[in-house]
């Protein structure tokens, strides 16, 4: 597991230290893209992604944090990830926190050398485009299925 501090935060890969709690209360209540999410199924997104991010204000290996941010991936560390549910708590933001957690995930974590990343967006592509993220350039190949 990686983690990397600044300025009294801690950014954890350690899935043990995730807040089930914080992350569903602001997934179900806060998001856009998974309003009405049950526990249940932030469970299993948590438990089945390749790799979280847990976002701190103190260290949560001295059980002294609380959990103020989140990013999880579905990945193969090679070729491609796929990267969701990305939050700082709003009482947080507008101290750069979401662009260190970018920052690291694409520069300093298992996910720096992977060759393709997507994620979806309806308000941030801002921040995004700063770690090098763009709209498709085949947008014309890409299909979904919807349930």
């Amino acid at each position: 597991m990686d983690s990397w501090e600044k300025d009294g935060f801690i950014l954890s890969t350690d899935k043990q230290y995730l807040d089930t709690d914080v992350i569903h209360h602001f997934l179900s209540v806060d998001s856009y893209w998974a309003k009405g999410i049950t526990m249940e199924k932030v469970k299993k997104s948590v438990e089945k992604s390749s790799i979280c991010f847990g976002m701190y204000e103190g260290d949560p290996s001295k059980g002294k944090a609380k959990q103020i941010g989140f990013v999880r991936a579905v990945t193969d560390f090679v070729r491609f990830a796929w990267i969701m549910d990305v939050f700082v708590l709003p009482e947080y933001r507008g101290r750069g926190l979401s662009k260190w957690m970018m920052e690291t995930m694409v520069g300093q974590s298992e996910l720096k050398d992977v060759r393709k990343m997507m994620l979806c967006t309806y308000d941030a592509h801002g921040l995004y485009e700063q770690y090098g993220f763009q709209t498709l350039d085949d947008p014309e190949i890409f299909m979904q299925r919807k349930i």
